[in-house]
């Protein structure tokens, strides 16, 4: 008679290599009119020396927004921070050491609500870099980035992701200079303001801003306006 609980033991999970498993997190910001984005570089091999995405191994007791979110402060001592898993890289040899697959997260901060930026134990260094003038990355992490830009761009077309990098209340001005570095063009005023109007997606607050000139009028993200259908394909 077989011995079935052998034959199970070596068709079973433990009769094969087992990946590991990684979390990366992109966060972006606006800053001195730059899409910027924070990268640590790394005190250990592999790519010691090198410039990568804050992240690292998932314990085996956590979840992955829970590890991403640990790694995160771990790296550069941001906390606090609204997290959105991004996408799945796993491509065998984007490690050296061993198969990893990594889970990246995005998210995004407004410069006036960013934290305090520190270099923990696994870093050297912590920084904000410009997205279009990148150093030398570590692993894939160019891939990643690249994702993760064209993601946000995307997301600019049918939502309000945009405000999610301002303050709460805002001039056009300042709305319109967002999507345009976001995007990477310049965007007509008249039709931009003419697609605001239409989408109805940002209301007059009583504020202004008074910059010497003509003082601007503010404005803040309805929160009664359904993004995913009133901003859909806003600004493509």
């Amino acid at each position: 008679m077989p011995d079935l609980a052998a034959e199970d033991r070596s068709h079973g999970p433990y009769s094969f290599e087992r990946p590991s498993v990684s979390v990366d997190v992109v966060i972006f910001t606006l800053r001195e009119g730059d899409l910027q984005v924070l990268l640590i570089r790394r005190r250990n091999d592999p790519f010691s020396g090198q410039w990568a995405i804050p992240g690292g191994f998932v314990e085996i007791d956590e979840s992955l927004e829970a590890a991403a979110l640990r790694e995160l402060e771990e790296e550069t001592g941001v906390k606090d921070v609204y997290i959105e898993q991004l996408y799945t890289f796993g491509k065998p040899d984007r490690d050296p050491r061993m198969r990893v697959i990594t889970v990246a997260y995005i998210a995004l901060v407004p410069e006036n609500a960013l934290p305090p930026i520190r270099a923990g134990d696994d870093a050297a260094e912590a920084r904000w870099w410009s997205m279009y003038d990148l150093p030398s990355l570590a692993f894939d992490h160019a891939d990643i980035l690249d994702y993760a830009l064209t993601r946000l761009r995307y997301k600019l077309e049918y939502t309000a992701v945009g405000f999610e990098l301002l303050p709460i209340e805002f001039t056009l001005s300042e709305l319109q200079a967002a999507y345009e570095t976001i995007l990477g063009e310049t965007l007509d005023r008249g039709n931009f303001r003419k697609k605001l109007r239409r989408a109805e997606v940002v209301e007059a607050t009583l504020g202004f801003q008074t910059t010497g000139g003509r003082p601007a009028r503010l404005y803040r993200f309805r929160d009664d306006a359904v993004a995913e259908v009133k901003a859909r394909r806003l600004f493509p």
